[in-house]
């Protein structure tokens, strides 16, 4: 079956190839604009029927003018082939939609009744939809028990309370105070965009009647526990399950305690589904970070993601295989050198599916149980998404070139495309073809990138450059979509794009991923710089006269490094959410445990690098124009980095603006925010490099 789905993996490979080619030798008229990208809808979270004939996917819709996204249910039938349809029960709004165990019922969220955000189900046909919860508070994911008869919901409360009632009341009385100090005893005081309101994320069991309606009281399963499930600020559904034999819950959480801000030792626990014990540790002996489990289809092992050095959150995860009986644990694959994203068992318990990156594209895996034999069932691009389905694998994939599509992979046959919702608003647009190189960086290592060229490439013309370097600084732009730093927003706009994958970067192994910790200035510096001449040397129309750099988070901060350590290149520069001093960075940022690694230890601690590698120490070398931009919801990198920067370049008397965001986080994910962020970056690199930008 493997060697079958990798056959047809890579005909879809050469098919997609092939069309590549004609892509770009045929001009098209349409400039994809920040507007486009902002409007396009976006497909996610693929969910194949317990029966493999239908696959269930949500669909984000944007309605530009109200700035305002709304939420839908699709359902494509794989055996009837027809086009897929909307369900009727997305009018009041509808996500997260989820397949019963019997395949008759599909449960959703949603707001339709106001107030808060609830589960509701309906059939396949999807035109009425029933309630299923009524909780005081908004149900943040779910999941249904395989028998049908219990729900579990994940909602925000004060863990000490005894009930549902004692977290409401405490809420009401702090609304209805006209004092608004708070005190704090402990970190974290706030995460990535919110402050500690004194609330946990716990999950609780209601009973589900006949009609599959919640009743009675809710069981807190997490009672009196100092933690959150779903985990913050990303949690989903993802980070607990239900047991085959209906009678356990095991979740991801993080004993908060006093260090919750420095340690990462989460851990996966076991509670009984009826609440009759208090959730035990299943993985105490690790301090590193462990994930949930998934259960074999026979219920004999669980394979769960294991990380092995406490503190550091880009550590390998190695997927260990529990054999349920005995609590007896192995690694599987040990010497795969990649970090899966996700994992899956195969319906007969032989594969375990794993996504990760590796070498600047996002692979689906398939691993063979018994021998740990690794197989890249999809070849270019980026898997985003999978469910393994009875007949084959349901995926969601993107591009440089695409928005996420959705793909099924069979058992038998050729690989086919399930559905696509930018398909026609894209029809006429002409993509800057990308092209990975690699050159040799530090240590005289191999090291890859990125370069795309501008739409309608013309081969006998000189381009200016737009040098893009990811954050992280454990990332990779790779071969993937973006609707914050998308290159062919620059290709459309006349602009060539450099991307470099620098040591740090994640799917080149766990030691190229290591390299950059405690050597943020140096090593990586040397990977651009060396990147930098590559590409010039390798593609003639890279116009090495009239190149800016950016980048955001990391990439910010090499920006902030770059002003001061190698400006010579550059007509202008570009840092958004960027690290300007990075000792202060290690006193102000939330999650302590990242700036704690990559530095070697606190701020007052000796023998760090926060001051070696400080863009603050080098403000005086200084001198090309400089766009700052810094949103006040970011408290990964808080906002006086950002001011800081910019109070420095105006101080000594250097170009430079500063665009802020009162309403945007570490990301700028508002539509018509992230309009104007890239209205103003794309001006600012006209001005600098005399680009004459298509359709401005």
């Amino acid at each position: 079956m493997i060697k079958t789905l990798r056959l047809a993996a890579s005909a879809l490979a050469l098919t997609l190839a092939a069309s590549g080619v004609h892509a770009q030798a045929t001009q098209k008229p349409h400039v994809f604009t920040p507007k486009d990208m902002a409007s396009l809808d976006r497909l996610s979270d693929p969910r194949v029927s317990p029966d493999g004939r239908y696959v269930l996917y949500s669909v984000r819709t944007l309605d530009y003018p109200a700035n305002k996204a709304a939420m839908s249910l699709w359902i494509a039938d794989l055996k009837a082939k027809a086009p897929p349809r909307r369900l009727k029960i997305s009018d009041g709004g509808a996500s997260s939609g989820r397949w019963s165990a019997d395949g008759k019922a599909i449960y959703f969220v949603s707001g339709r009744e106001g107030g808060t955000d609830q589960v509701f189900r309906t059939d396949i046909n999807g035109e009425t939809a029933t309630r299923v919860t009524s909780t005081p508070f908004d149900v943040q994911a779910f999941k249904v028990s395989s028998d049908g008869k219990t729900i579990v919901v994940g909602m925000a409360v004060f863990p000490d309370c005894p009930d549902l009632a004692c977290t409401q009341a405490r809420l009401d009385a702090k609304k209805a105070t006209k004092a608004t100090g708070v005190v704090f005893d402990r970190l974290f005081i706030r995460h990535w965009d919110t402050w500690n309101d004194g609330t946990k994320n716990h999950l609780f069991a209601y009973g589900l009647d006949a009609n599959g309606v919640a009743t009675g009281q809710p069981i807190d399963l997490m009672k009196g526990f100092d933690g959150d499930t779903p985990t913050k600020p990303y949690g989903d559904d993802a980070d607990f399950a239900i047991t085959p034999e209906n009678d356990m819950v095991v979740f991801t959480a993080k004993v908060a305690g006093k260090d919750e801000a420095w340690t990462t030792n989460y851990d996966f626990w076991a509670v009984k589904l009826d609440g009759s014990e208090r959730p035990r540790n299943r993985t105490e002996a690790n301090k590193a970070w462990d994930t949930v489990p998934v259960i074999s289809p026979d219920g004999k092992f669980a394979a769960y993601r294991a990380m092995k050095r406490p503190g550091f959150e880009a550590d390998r995860f190695a997927i260990i295989i529990r054999d349920r009986t005995t609590k007896q644990d192995r690694e599987l694959a040990p010497t795969w050198d990649r970090s899966p994203d996700a994992i899956a068992w195969s319906r007969d318990g032989k594969t375990i599916y794993a996504t990760a990156l590796d070498v600047g594209q996002g692979k689906l895996f398939a691993i063979d149980v018994k021998t740990g034999k690794v197989t890249a069932l999809t070849g270019e691009g980026h898997v985003t998404a999978f469910d393994v389905g009875p007949n084959g694998i349901v995926y969601a994939s993107d591009s440089l070139k695409s928005p996420s599509e959705l793909f099924f992979l069979p058992a038998k046959g050729p690989t086919a495309k399930i559905a696509s919702v930018s398909e026609q608003a894209l029809k006429d647009v002409a993509w800057g073809e990308p092209e990975q190189f690699s050159f040799k960086g530090w240590n005289d290592e191999t090291v890859h990138g990125f370069v795309v060229k501008p739409a309608n490439f013309d081969p006998a013309k000189k381009y200016p450059v737009a040098f893009l370097i990811h954050g992280g600084p454990q990332g990779s732009f790779s071969n993937s979509w973006s609707y914050r730093w998308n290159p062919e927003i620059y290709a459309n706009a006349g602009y060539a794009v450099v991307m470099v994958d620098f040591h740090g970067s994640t799917g080149y192994g766990q030691a190229f991923t290591d390299a950059i910790s405690q050597h943020w200035g140096d090593r990586p510096l040397e990977d651009l710089q060396k990147g930098w001449s590559a590409a010039l040397a390798k593609y003639s129309f890279l116009d090495a006269d009239r190149a800016c750099a950016l980048g955001a988070s990391y990439g910010g901060y090499m920006i902030n490094w770059i002003a001061g350590n190698w400006n010579q290149p550059w007509k202008c520069l570009v840092t958004h959410d960027g690290v300007f001093d990075t000792r202060m960075m290690g006193y102000s940022t939330e999650e302590l445990w990242f700036s704690e690694w990559e530095n070697g230890g606190s701020p007052w601690q000796p023998n760090t690098t926060y001051e070696k590698f400080n863009p603050v120490n080098h403000i005086a070398d200084w001198s090309k124009p400089h766009l700052i931009i810094q949103g006040q919801l970011d408290y990964r990198i808080p906002l006086e980095q950002g001011i800081g920067a910019f109070t420095a370049l105006q101080r000594k008397g250097i170009p430079s603006k500063l665009l802020y965001f009162p309403n945007e986080n570490h990301w700028v994910l508002k539509a018509q925010n992230s309009v104007q962020w890239h209205k103003e970056v794309l001006d600012w690199l006209d001005q600098w490099t005399g680009n004459n930008r298509p359709g401005k």
